[in-house]
């Protein structure tokens, strides 16, 4: 008494092997999408950053001012020191420019914000035409 197998092996036909990898036909780059995020990251860092350079310059302008006050005022009262002159005297550009180092023939300093500046008397401290350039008192 022969019996039957339990199940019955079919043996797989030889041929082509099916490849089940997906074949999508994107080629390589980037969507708009992408470049529309990436454009409006960089947009955001210059909202940040842009006011930041505008005041570093300010700043900068601001204290390159006062620096100039400063020597003015340095070169005022060494004017009035070794002319002999008195607390209300009144130099001129010409009587202080000597004085700045850039000799008799040199060029009066000028404010990086456009300002102008006004020497006043020995006593008096010199201003800037910008309101916000003043020079401390000490």
């Amino acid at each position: 008494m022969n019996k039957p197998p339990a199940a019955v092996f079919t043996p797989r036909k030889k041929g082509k092997i099916v490849n089940m990898k997906i074949q999508t036909s994107r080629k390589a780059g980037f969507t708009l999408v992408e470049i529309m995020i990436v454009v409006a990251i960089i947009g955001l860092l210059a909202a940040i950053a842009i006011p930041n350079f505008v005041r570093a310059r300010e700043t900068a302008q601001k204290n390159a001012c006062i620096n100039n006050l400063r020597q003015l005022d340095g070169a005022k009262q060494q004017w009035a020191l070794e002319n002999g002159q008195s607390a209300t005297a009144t130099p001129t550009s010409a009587n202080v420019a000597q004085y700045l180092g850039r000799g008799t023939a040199g060029n009066f300093q000028t404010c990086p914000a456009k300002g102008t500046y006004a020497i006043g008397s020995v006593s008096t401290p010199p201003t800037c035409t910008v309101t916000a350039h003043v020079l401390p008192t000490s």
